[in-house]
């Protein structure tokens, strides 16, 4: 069985935040304090205060599940469902603020959280997902 289409989207997203981690990384490598360590919070998950060479840790850890989620590795599935129930409980104050003064915020991490728990669900449910993951 071919590895499913939206397990190839996410896999690619894990891609594209390592890669993120990795440019905010070499910039606060190259040039201390021109990046806020607020940049990193969404995907850090406690240590945006570490330096950059925790983000190119990090990211490296993001690159390793896409790496499994596009190898179809089923352990990936998993660290990819637990990377991203922990973005969803560390969203939660973010939307709470948000709703306190509504605006493009509120929209931003409402819409983040969704999509979170959509890969969640997919991931966890979608019958074409499980059973990519279980033929291989």
């Amino acid at each position: 069985m071919e590895r499913p289409a939206g397990v190839t989207v996410i896999g690619i997203a894990f891609f594209l935040v390592a890669g993120y981690l990795c440019v905010v990384g070499t910039i606060e490598l190259v040039a201390p304090g021109t990046i806020s360590p607020a940049m990193r919070v969404p995907f850090m998950y406690g240590r945006e205060l570490a330096g950059p060479q925790s983000a190119f840790l990090v990211g490296a850890g993001w690159a390793l599940v896409g790496w499994g989620l596009l190898q179809v590795r089923n352990w990936a599935r998993w660290c990819a469902i637990t990377l991203m129930v922990l973005g969803v409980a560390g969203g939660v104050p973010g939307v709470s603020a948000a709703a306190v003064n509504p605006g493009w915020h509120s929209i931003w991490y409402g819409g983040e959280m969704t999509v979170k728990v959509a890969a969640i669900w997919y991931l966890s449910f979608a019958p074409d997902a499980r059973e990519g993951f279980r033929g291989k």
